[in-house]
């Protein structure tokens, strides 16, 4: 990588890039100070934001600008969000979780009672399953946020969800977990009893402060790897049963058809996937030379252990840099300098992890999966750089 710095400062040193500049004057006192503000606001220079939409107003979300992200921590106003009835106002002095079935008793714990248990914080990121689900007949998204915007990371504050089963004490026969969130569709969710007593907590705070609404105020479930819409947002209750209960969600949407006519079902876990966002579709390239790939890469069986760049339509792979801190079930930022020589090429990523998984390409997914999936699209996402710059979205 010592080598790629030294050769992206002698690009810039004889590029267009490297400018005589004059010194700015000084531009004198600034706005006043405002006593009035309490929470502070981007720049008004900074314009990106979530793509919203809603079929009904209840059903719907909105998708990340990974375009424009930095690092690994999405910001939580920028954080992705799926709603399935709105997104409802619940005072957390009144907010209540109960937990009950195969448990030596059943309790009610408010939020005052959850906070005084020892907390955790961890990165994780999270992933609707059907991120991408719109690609998978042909490339349609004209920018990574419309391909890939259903994901994103945070910083999450909680308690462990063990810690709370071994307070009430778990049945030998208990397997399975019942999820329950308080919006108007009442969210159920199957989770494995193994899961719930590994690295499963409930979150009250992202990223330093409290919940924002979205994404579940005053109390979410995290089941970290998992598809999206088992990290049960709002949630009120957690049954303990010894089977799954087969819930709305997990027969319908949340299953995956397979090419001899079966669905598999509970296929929880997102898979090692990466996408390189900038240059990404949408973007320009202003002429030859140096540029910085760089983009994300993330996996719900483990760590990212290597992320490959090809530049040249996937015909040879160069492993990337991975920017610290590499964590597990976690983005992880990647970055590769780059010269391009004008030429019409595509560029792509791929993924390995620490299980020795590595993204497959769309062809290999269509053999799994067949070519009419929806949920759990992890394939190798390619950029299409024409000589003029311009970036497109396309399948090979």
């Amino acid at each position: 990588m010592q080598a790629g710095v030294a050769s992206s400062a002698a690009l810039l040193s004889s590029t267009a890039l490297a400018q005589e500049t004059t010194l700015i004057p000084s531009r004198g006192p600034g706005d006043t100070i405002d006593g009035s503000v309490t929470y502070a606001s981007r720049s008004p220079f900074v314009k990106d934001g979530k793509m919203r939409g809603s079929a009904n107003g209840l059903s719907g979300g909105g998708i990340t600008p990974l375009q424009n992200s930095q690092g690994m921590v999405t910001p939580s106003g920028l954080h992705f969000e799926v709603h399935h009835s709105g997104v409802p106002e619940i005072d957390p002095s009144e907010h209540k979780l109960l937990i009950h079935g195969l448990v030596g008793d059943d309790k009610i714990f408010t939020m005052e009672d959850l906070m005084r248990f020892p907390s955790v914080s961890h990165f994780h990121f999270l992933e609707c399953a059907g991120n991408g689900m719109g690609e998978w007949m042909g490339p349609r998204g004209q920018t990574v946020q419309q391909t890939h915007g259903l994901t994103s990371c945070s910083q999450w504050t909680g308690v462990s969800l063990k810690v709370l089963l071994n307070e009430l004490g778990v049945r030998g026969d208990a397997k399975w977990l019942l999820a329950e969130g308080d919006d108007g569709a009442r969210m159920t969710r199957s989770i494995p009893m193994w899961k719930a007593m590994d690295d499963a907590y409930l979150a009250y705070a992202q990223n330093g402060e409290f919940l924002r609404p979205e994404q579940g105020f005053p109390l979410r479930l995290i089941v970290p790897g998992f598809e999206g819409n088992m990290n049960v947002k709002w949630i009120r209750r957690l049954e303990v049963g010894d089977k799954p209960w087969w819930t709305h969600h997990e027969v319908t949407e949340y299953a995956d058809p397979r090419p001899d006519d079966k669905i598999r079902a509970y296929s929880f876990v997102m898979e090692a996937r990466s996408v390189i966002t900038s240059p990404s579709a949408g973007m320009k390239l202003n002429g030859p030379g140096f540029y910085e790939i760089s983009g994300l890469g993330w996996s719900g069986a483990g760590t990212v252990s290597k992320v490959e760049v090809s530049t040249d339509g996937g015909n040879t792979w160069q492993n990337a840099n991975l920017q610290a801190p590499v964590l597990p079930k976690c983005h992880t930022r990647f970055t590769m300098p780059w010269n391009w020589d004008g030429k019409e090429t595509t560029i792509m990523s791929r993924t390995t992890d620490d299980t020795g998984y590595t993204q497959p390409t769309y062809d290999q997914m269509y053999k799994l999966q067949g070519p009419i999936g929806m949920m759990h699209n992890n394939a190798i996402q390619n950029w299409h750089i024409a000589q003029d710059g311009e970036i497109t979205n396309v399948r090979s």
